[in-house]
């Protein structure tokens, strides 16, 4: 508030403020859901027509109502929730210990020159390798377990997210870092408090980008030697030539992927207020 405003002008300015950023964020929400809503009427009206016309057997292309009626079946059989769960608690430990190590791993390489000489070359010759083809490898060393899973999925995320977070150390402010030792702060205090806090945006990018690639990794990993989990259903029902299934799996996936993406842009936007402040003050003042 300034010299000249009164304390009503200040709060009907403030009340201004957050109507506008109110319907900014309304007319997001009701474009976004229009795309969604859209996409599946046009998928429906297609799906009617190719059963009219039959570009293609009906059978391969069901409709988002079939598709309803797979995940009714599925459930009748209780069988639907037993293949998202099992997907979402691999999802879950895989991604949060692979974020955990990238975290540790990075830190490591940024603070020790010897370990950076050691792991990065590493990191640059299994880097470029896709985690897809080691699955394989993983089910022969660990079997058909729950363990080659993980380990594929931890794998697709720590590899990406190293880059990011080496990245995200190395750019912290150093007068920062000898501020908070020349008051007596120990290397975990600094690390804690300071380089930690200071490399959180890089690291959601990070997340954000990985998210992705452990989503496949995870499918990939349930498709071969799993009996439960989406790219399980959706290898299970190529076999019986099941589409509606097929469908529903894959409409799944990506239900599950929106959800763990929404809750991590939620968590960062709560972690970074200042950013998407000054983002939604330039959006309004537009």
């Amino acid at each position: 508030m300034t010299v000249t405003d009164t304390p009503k002008e200040s709060l009907v300015t403030s009340k201004r403020k957050h109507r506008s950023k109110s319907r900014v964020f309304d007319r997001e929400g009701i474009l976004r859901g229009s795309t969604v809503l859209g996409f599946f009427v046009l998928w429906q009206i297609i799906g009617l027509a190719n059963q009219q016309i039959e570009w293609m057997n009906p059978t391969f292309l069901p409709t988002p109502i079939n598709v309803l009626e797979a995940a009714l079946r599925l459930h009748e059989q209780g069988v639907l929730f037993t293949h998202i769960w099992s997907s979402t608690w691999r999802l879950l430990l895989g991604f949060i210990l692979g974020v955990m190590i990238a975290v540790i791993l990075a830190f490591l390489i940024a603070k020790f020159k010897p370990i950076q000489n050691v792991i990065e070359p590493l990191i640059n010759m299994v880097g470029p390798i896709p985690p897809f083809a080691l699955l394989p490898i993983f089910i022969i060393w660990m079997g058909v377990g729950e363990l080659p899973k993980l380990s594929l999925i931890i794998y697709a995320t720590a590899i990406p997210m190293i880059a990011y977070t080496v990245d995200g150390i190395r750019n912290v402010n150093p007068l920062l870092i000898r501020s908070a030792l020349s008051l007596g702060a120990t290397q975990w205090q600094v690390f804690k408090r300071v380089i930690l806090p200071s490399s959180l945006p890089p690291i959601f990018v990070g997340m954000r980008v990985t998210l992705a690639i452990a989503f496949s990794a995870m499918v990939v990993a349930e498709m071969i030697g799993s009996h439960s989990g989406l790219g399980y259903l959706i290898i299970d029902s190529r076999n019986f030539f099941q589409m509606d299934n097929m469908f529903l799996a894959a409409a799944l996936i990506g239900v599950l992927y929106s959800i763990f993406a929404l809750i991590l842009g939620q968590i960062e936007r709560r972690l970074f207020k200042w950013k998407y402040g000054t983002q939604m003050n330039d959006a309004v003042s537009k």
